[in-house]
């Protein structure tokens, strides 16, 4: 089993910031790209940002210049910065990621549960 665990929501008030983080654990070879996706009450699901596993980043225009993300490989983490936070910003984050489980397999889709932020005054 592979589990994708999100951690670091909460309540800030607009402008504040709030760091993200997301630990794959279990049968975790290897791990390819990883990415935060959001969504908000009444949205679709969209991208926030990715990063490949040699560092290559995408974000949506959305966050470009106020949000950051980053992975620690050696521990299987992702992180998103996200700093100078609005309102439009509150929705459940998710963590994916593809992850190879063992050296003779392919990668596979994986999804956390998500977590919380909710950007208000």
């Amino acid at each position: 089993q592979v589990q994708l665990v999100e951690s670091g929501g909460g309540l800030v008030q607009p402008g504040g910031s709030l760091r993200l983080s997301c630990a794959a654990s279990g049968s975790v070879f290897s791990i390819y790209s990883m990415g935060w996706y959001r969504q908000a009450p009444g949205k679709q699901r969209e991208l926030v940002a990715a990063i490949t596993s040699g560092g290559s980043t995408n974000y949506a225009d959305s966050v470009k210049g106020r949000f950051t993300i980053s992975r620690d490989n050696g521990k299987n983490t992702v992180y998103l910065q996200m700093n100078s936070l609005k309102p439009e910003d509150t929705a459940v984050y998710y963590c994916n990621a593809d992850i190879r489980r063992s050296a003779g397999d392919r990668p596979f889709n994986y999804w956390g549960q998500g977590t919380q932020v909710t950007v208000s005054s």
